[in-house]
């Protein structure tokens, strides 16, 4: 009970104890075990700041791609086999195709901070149109008799994207690349009004301008969020040779009620900084197998216990039941055992 905030211990103890620097001992006591260390969150500010990519000055200079999962069926071209033989005919060469092309790559999970979370957003608005047009799945047809399948709207909802202001240039995006916006339905209806075409001197200074306002645009964009990530997070101050504490949010093989594990396992030995806002750790015991790269909000610095201070002190410590899943029947082990049959002294699968 004594472990709780700073103000409660004090109070508490101050009933019946006194010391000389009893306040600064009682601190470090409470600041140093291993218990709460492991139970407590980690709050206030998260670790690593937003990393920037490079902004770009002119349209096509920089490429975001990312595969969107989890939509409903649609195409009978777009099956499991294909993708397959896509990647490994396509995908696995990018590498070589683009040294070759003198392109460079980054590659990144979704939501990484040194994205900017500009792609996100993006994929998230087509997501919505998508999810409005396609509620009801590829059975459903309208009273006129047409599906609502996801790959065959993607067109007019591209155009319906690039044709709409984007909330950080200020412009279409048709208008950013292409320097002209794309003929919409209700173009025709202006057919008949006078329409005064610019010079090719005007036209070129006016895409200029667009071009530098773009720019302008996103560099203001990110500047905004990087200023609104910075005020939730802080910078790290990891070094080599650090103990430090993970986070059992990456560990599944963790038993018992959830609510009651605790929050960090360890500790580690910290070994490497991998850029600024990942980390490697030695991690051993059952977890020894696992992924050894951490991101630095997901770990926090362990204080070492003085013994020779507090001699009373003693080792009992708990920690979460970790499971080992190399050496223990998994869920796809006990499935393939129980589908397992002998024929002509081979054993195969059902």
């Amino acid at each position: 009970m004594g472990h709780m905030s700073e103000e409660r211990k004090k109070e508490r103890v101050k009933r019946t104890a006194w010391w000389p620097k009893w306040e600064q001992e009682l601190g470090k006591y409470r600041n140093t075990c291993e218990i709460c260390q492991k139970a407590n969150r980690k709050h206030g500010k998260k670790y690593g700041l937003l990393q920037h990519i490079e902004e770009p000055k002119h349209p096509w200079e920089t490429i975001n791609m990312d595969w969107v999962t989890g939509l409903v069926p649609g195409g009978k071209e777009n099956k499991i086999p294909t993708l397959s033989y896509l990647i490994a005919s396509e995908i696995v060469g990018w590498t070589n195709l683009y040294d070759i092309l003198v392109t460079s790559l980054a590659f990144s999970r979704a939501y990484h901070p040194q994205t900017d979370r500009l792609a996100e957003i993006m994929i998230q608005t087509m997501e919505d149109i998508l999810r409005r047009l396609c509620a009801y799945g590829t059975e459903y047809k309208d009273h006129e008799g047409y599906t609502h399948d996801c790959i065959k709207i993607l067109p007019a909802v591209q155009l319906a994207y690039n044709t709409s202001q984007d909330s950080t240039t200020g412009k279409t995006t048709a208008l950013v690349e292409k320097r002209w916006n794309s003929l919409l339905p209700v173009d025709h209806l202006k057919s008949n009004l006078l329409t005064i075409h610019p010079t090719a001197k005007d036209f070129h200074e006016m895409w200029k301008r667009a071009c530098d306002t773009a720019a302008k645009c996103i560099a203001e964009a990110k500047e905004y969020n990087k200023e609104r990530c910075h005020k939730s997070h802080r910078e790290h101050e990891f070094r080599e040779g650090d103990q430090v504490l993970g986070s059992t949010r990456r560990f599944n093989n963790i038993k018992g009620p959830k609510k009651m594990r605790d929050s960090f396992v360890g500790h580690f030995n910290f070994t490497q900084l991998i850029w600024k806002n990942a980390v490697e750790v030695k991690l051993t015991g059952k977890v020894s197998w696992k992924n050894p790269f951490f991101p630095v909000s997901l770990v926090k610095p362990y204080l070492q216990k003085d013994e020779d201070r507090f001699p009373t002190w003693k080792k009992n410590l708990t920690s979460p039941d970790i499971v080992d899943v190399q050496n223990s029947p998994g869920p796809v082990n006990k499935f393939i055992k129980a589908r397992k049959l002998t024929l002509n002294g081979k054993n195969k699968i059902k």
